[in-house]
């Protein structure tokens, strides 16, 4: 028989994989926290075009800082220096608000895809979620997740594609999808 848990400390969570809902997870897990009286950080590494549900919601909560930095998804831009710049200040927020410890849980939404692209090395982000303050929980979301972060990370997730509503034609929905 094992021994009980007994360390309380902030975790890496990371959802990842080829499925939909790692976002959804994520946002899970804040409306859990803000549920239970914790502050809490969204920080929107690509999604910015359009707007979601989740950032009309997101305005209505003082306890939450929610903030959309992505200027959409790469494959519809034009200029992807521009698309670099707004990740690397979408990095330069983040660092600043897991360093401060002002906020129990912070989400990085899609910062795979910086780390896929090149815009960000993950050692620049392993360094700062190895420095936190010990309270601060920090979730990773997004698909093709670097190795070495799902290794340091406390719980990962991956979450797998076996049937999507897209594949019979069906567009994204208003509710489900953004």
């Amino acid at each position: 028989m094992s021994e009980p848990a007994k360390e309380t400390r902030g975790l890496v969570v990371v959802h990842t994989g080829n499925g939909k809902g790692k976002t959804t997870a994520a946002l899970g897990i804040v409306f859990r926290a803000l549920g239970r009286g914790m502050k809490c950080g969204v920080i929107q590494f690509l999604k910015g075009k359009w707007e979601t549900g989740e950032r009309k919601f997101a305005r209505t909560i003082p306890e939450l800082d929610f903030h959309v930095m992505g200027l959409g998804f790469t494959w519809d831009s034009d200029d992807l220096d521009k698309d670099k710049a707004a990740a690397e200040e979408a990095w330069s927020v983040s660092a600043r608000m897991i360093q401060e410890g002002n906020h129990n849980i912070i989400i990085l939404d899609e910062i795979t895809y910086v780390f896929h692209y090149g815009w960000l090395p993950v050692e620049k982000v392993l360094k700062v979620l190895k420095e936190r303050p010990r309270h601060v929980h920090v979730v990773v979301t997004g698909r093709n997740c670097p190795e070495v972060l799902l290794e340091y990370a406390d719980l990962v997730s991956v979450i797998e594609a076996k049937k999507h509503p897209y594949q019979s034609g069906i567009p994204a929905q208003k509710g489900i999808d953004f």
